[in-house]
């Protein structure tokens, strides 16, 4: 089975082979290869030649990533949310995996408010003024989403922070009114696009919970364990009769029709645990995530994050040898069925 069918397969709540695997970002080039990506810093006006050279070097590190920890989709995150960077990944990849990229601060989030008092003001006082904001950012979203998906993302991944670890940033009243129907905008964009739809955002979801899932995504992403998200009840809060008519054509594959439940699930193997350890607490958390959400497919296993400056490659590694382990354990694995 090709990575593509893979996540394909299991975006339509079928088993694969074996859970997709992919992270958002992986930081650890380094560590891991030796090599750099440009500073983050570097791409902002940056000359046509100098960034396809600095591209050049993305595509390098970013083949190395897929070859070396079996990747299944990629999100390019260097350049950041960058047509040119979606379609050199795209000419090197776009024949194995699925392609996408990141649109941040595109809602009212977390990371993305620079004053609380006057935010918190004009909750009460201006409601007006936040609801300029939101269009905005949907505007400016919407023109990226077309850019992005014109250049071949097969996937645009929503990354905006909506919960604390003690829960939403905005009371679930609120987020009905300020936020949800921007991301709706956007995931509804990216699906008239012929995209995948990921929302992503830390924290306890669990008071917005059914927010985000009205506005009809095919992936949430990071289901956040150290906020208390459990994504064993998680899955069992959205599986069951597909309570959602979801087509999507990619560029390259057959539509999809998700017909076990209302969502796929990414993520929840804790990321503390990734950077502090032990083994066994990783190891854990890793099976936690596998058995309870990959069984009926709608679930792409990762970290609850990403894999950041700072996490010990090693551990990174033993999860992804835990994750082996399991897939050849498993009653889907040919050997298992004495194919």
């Amino acid at each position: 089975m090709t990575s593509k069918e893979r996540m394909f397969k299991t975006l339509r709540f079928e088993e694969p082979d074996r859970p997709p695997h992919f992270e958002v970002m992986f930081e650890l080039e380094h560590e891991a290869f030796g090599l750099r990506f440009p500073d983050r810093r570097s791409w902002k006006d940056c000359p046509a030649a100098k960034k396809r050279e600095q591209t050049a070097v993305c595509m390098d590190i970013y083949a190395r990533i897929i070859e070396r920890f079996q990747w299944d989709a990629l999100a390019v995150f260097w350049p950041w949310s960058d047509p040119d960077g979606v379609a050199a990944a795209k000419r090197a990849f776009g024949d194995r995996l699925l392609i996408g990229t990141m649109v941040g601060r595109s809602i009212w989030a977390i990371e993305s408010i620079e004053d609380w008092d006057q935010f918190a003001a004009d909750l009460a006082e201006n409601p007006r003024a936040i609801h300029e904001e939101a269009r905005r950012r949907r505007d400016a979203a919407l023109d990226k989403i077309d850019r992005l998906i014109g250049a071949g993302a097969d996937f645009i991944v929503l990354v905006n922070d909506v919960a604390f670890n003690a829960g939403p940033f905005i009371s679930p009243r609120q987020f009905h009114e300020f936020v949800t129907p921007y991301l709706a905008e956007q995931v509804q964009r990216i699906k008239a696009r012929g995209g995948i739809a990921i929302v992503h955002s830390d924290g306890n979801l669990m008071p917005i919970l059914d927010e985000i899932l009205s506005t009809q995504p095919h992936v949430l992403h990071s289901i956040d364990p150290m906020a208390g998200m459990d994504i064993a009840e998680v899955k069992r809060l959205t599986r069951g009769p597909a309570a959602l008519t979801r087509e999507l054509e990619s560029h390259s594959c057959a539509t999809v029709r998700p017909s076990g439940g209302r969502i796929a699930l990414m993520g929840n193997v804790q990321c503390s645990l990734l950077q502090d350890g032990p083994r066994e607490a990783i190891r854990r958390s890793a099976l936690y995530c596998l058995s309870h959400a990959s069984p009926g497919g709608g679930y792409i296993f990762s970290t609850s994050n990403t894999i950041f400056p700072g996490m010990p490659l090693a551990h990174y590694e033993y999860m992804l040898e835990v994750f082996r382990e399991f897939c050849s354990l498993h009653p889907w694995s040919p050997r298992i069925r004495g194919e």
